[in-house]
């Protein structure tokens, strides 16, 4: 497991975006408004996470 933080995260809306694109993608993870985190389980797919969430206008960087 990875898990990246996305000081872009605001709200609500923000974290069902992220969800939606993950979850369209089949990505497995955990994300956490209050600490700005997306935690990733699977690290294969970690790139391609990094990815939708750039298009989505999040920068993630790992912590």
């Amino acid at each position: 497991m990875k898990t990246f933080k996305c000081e872009e995260m605001m709200c609500g809306n923000c974290v069902a975006r992220i969800d939606k694109a993950l979850d369209g993608e089949g990505i497995a993870h955990k994300t956490d408004l209050d600490t700005k985190t997306v935690s990733i389980e699977d690290d294969g797919v970690c790139v391609k996470a990094v990815e939708l969430l750039d298009d989505l206008g999040f920068s993630a960087v790992e912590v």
